[in-house]
């Protein structure tokens, strides 16, 4: 999920009575929550599409969401410390368990890839002992419902905080009602993958990809072997995957290997130059076609040009 959901996750959860557990606990909830995307550095050293395949992995896995929470608390622990050395901790702060804030912190990174595994991107969850991919289908990557409603419950607490109000019951009504919602969501997407048995290219891989605002709609993709149709009968452009020699192609370019890591539904596009290009089916825009797509160089395939 994006970082204004996992940001609000950690803040609900520290107005649901946690953050009183320890001083600077609410710190601990919100970056915790967001820390597994450090794997976005990696922006600044892979190039092209590989970022795709290494995201959401490492830092998703087991041991990164048992080191994180300790390299954070320790870090909040020692801006504590140094603080009082120089005179300058605020008085209204709670004094400071290391404790409780490597629990706290463990706990909002918990939350982030138990948000990530719920859209159709998927996540690495058994990475390093494991790649294999997992995927929720059940929200978009950008929730607008969950955004307004915990959005507005973390306002809400922290109003009836101030003025001293009982601010806890907002907090924890709300992702009472956040996990309705999502399980609710996660009904829907299974009956409607469920429900279909055929399409005009085969049901080998079913997806019900939610939208990104109407989130009880589904858009169903179906098909394999690099051959899928959206919805009903919109059969995307692309050739069989095993006429060609992929294999091949991802030992002789490392983007193409990266990519084929990453793809749920691979599909090989022709254009009109003569060149073969890879998409996914999960995010295949003809209007947009350098998006979520890459090369194929000297792809030889049986019975076709190669490009």
């Amino acid at each position: 999920m994006d970082n204004i959901t996992h940001s609000l996750v950690g803040a609900l959860i520290g107005q649901a009575g946690l953050k009183k557990k320890t001083g600077l606990a609410m710190p601990a909830l919100i970056i915790g929550a967001n820390l597994p995307d450090v794997d976005a550095a990696c922006f600044f050293w892979l190039n092209g599409v590989e970022h795709l395949a290494f995201r959401r992995g490492i830092t998703h896995g087991p041991p990164a969401l048992v080191l994180l929470p300790l390299i954070l608390a320790g870090l909040l622990y020692g801006i504590d410390r140094w603080q009082a050395s120089r005179g300058k901790r605020p008085e209204s702060r709670l004094p400071v368990s290391f404790k409780w804030l490597f629990l706290l912190s463990f706990i909002g990174c918990l939350t982030h890839p138990a948000l990530d595994w719920l859209n159709v991107y998927g996540i690495r969850l058994l990475e390093p002992f494991s790649s294999r991919w997992f995927y929720g289908d059940v929200l978009f990557i950008i929730d607008i419902w969950l955004w307004v409603l915990m959005g507005f419950a973390t306002w809400f607490s922290l109003r009836r905080e101030r003025r001293a109000g009982e601010w806890k019951q907002p907090a924890r009504i709300a992702l009472s009602v956040a996990l309705a919602y999502i399980g609710v969501n996660a009904l829907i997407t299974a009956r409607a993958e469920a429900a279909v048995t055929d399409s005009p290219t085969g049901a080998e891989v079913v997806i019900a990809s939610p939208p990104p605002l109407w989130s009880w709609q589904r858009e169903m993709i179906s098909g394999g072997n690099g051959l899928y149709t959206i919805g009903a009968d919109k059969t995307l452009p692309g050739i069989p995957l095993d006429r060609c020699d992929l294999a091949a192609a991802g030992e002789a370019d490392e983007q193409v290997r990266a990519f084929l890591f990453w793809s749920r539904t691979p599909l090989i596009v022709p254009r009109e130059d003569g060149s073969y290009w890879l998409a996914d089916a999960r995010y295949y825009d003809p209007l947009s076609r350098d998006r979520f797509t890459v090369k194929i160089p000297e792809l030889e395939c049986e019975g076709l040009v190669s490009g």
